[in-house]
């Protein structure tokens, strides 16, 4: 009788306890999300509205309702249209690059090597570095007058003549690419490393003594191991290329004639120089789109690689 007293009293208090913990839980996430929802999804849905209006930024003035029309002169934008182009070549520069690159480094920094630890943070001391500091300092060596690049290319070298790197399309975009290289792949470097070493020593040994060779061992064991570890690189690589903004800003502002202009420049000239907010929250909403269908993509191939894999 006891026994059945304290199971029906103890199936009455756990509900109780569940709700104390579920409250107990949202207590401490609110702070959190009153934060989320006041920086991050309250201006996300108020550059929406404004994307359907000829925002007005003078207080008491009236800003008409035009639907669609922002969205449709996106598509139809000649310079949005470049600055795509840039962005995409940017994208194409940089994230094969920094893969490339930084699987290199991490296998090589994965082994037992002198002064790994003092290479490793050389390595990645350009990803904490501000970006601000780092486009100075590329804009002063790729000057074209008094630039350190032109003077070991042309004085020391006797390669041709001063290129103008920061004066026209193709020249000052892979100058921005070089930038975007070498400054993101120590991330790289440092997510593959820490892959590398989970990978099971036991299962290179198993690899070895059916005479595989470190080459064999990398394409035939690690790198099927990494897949997933590839695909987060790769997304959040994808994502970076699109967001490219600070070097162009700092280092071209676009230009010369919008040449140089990627897609976020050119939204912030929209918004913040012509004042034009309505259509610079379109092209932003086009751009999140455009980024959202691509890391889908993505995901969804590396699954398939995988299922396909297994």
């Amino acid at each position: 009788m006891t026994t059945t007293v304290s199971l029906s009293r103890l199936r009455r208090a756990t509900p109780r306890r569940r709700r104390r913990g579920w409250v107990t839980a949202y207590l401490f996430l609110a702070p959190g999300l009153l934060l989320f929802v006041a920086l991050i999804a309250y201006p996300v849905l108020l550059a929406l509205r404004i994307s359907f209006f000829d925002w007005k930024v003078v207080k008491g003035a009236v800003s008409p309702f035009v639907g669609l029309d922002q969205y449709h002169r996106a598509l139809e934008d000649p310079v949005l249209r470049k600055a795509a182009v840039n962005t995409v070549f940017y994208l194409v520069a940089t994230v094969p690059a920094q893969m490339a690159i930084g699987m290199l480094l991490a296998v090589l920094l994965n082994k037992a090597i002198r002064g790994r630890v003092v290479f490793r943070a050389l390595y990645y001391l350009p990803v904490i570095t501000s970006w601000v500091v780092v486009s100075l300092v590329f804009e002063y060596l790729f000057n074209t007058q008094a630039g350190l690049v032109n003077h070991v290319l042309v004085d020391w070298l006797h390669l041709g003549h001063h290129v103008d790197w920061l004066g026209s399309r193709w020249p000052a975009l892979v100058t921005l690419s070089l930038l975007g290289i070498w400054k993101g792949v120590g991330w790289s470097m440092l997510i593959f490393l820490a892959a590398l070493q989970a990978v099971p020593r036991e299962l290179l040994d198993s690899a070895a003594v059916d005479g595989a060779g470190p080459v064999r061992q990398f394409f035939s064991v690690v790198l099927p191991l990494l897949r997933p570890v590839i695909a987060f690189v790769t997304v959040m690589l994808v994502i970076g290329g699109f967001n490219v903004f600070i070097s162009v800003f700092v280092m071209t502002g676009g230009g010369p004639a919008d040449d140089t202009q990627v897609v976020l420049t050119y939204m912030y000239k929209q918004a913040f120089t012509f004042l034009d907010f309505g259509y610079g929250s379109a092209i932003a909403y086009l751009l999140a789109l455009v980024i959202f269908a691509l890391s889908l993509a993505q995901m969804r191939l590396f699954r398939y690689d995988e299922e396909v894999g297994t």
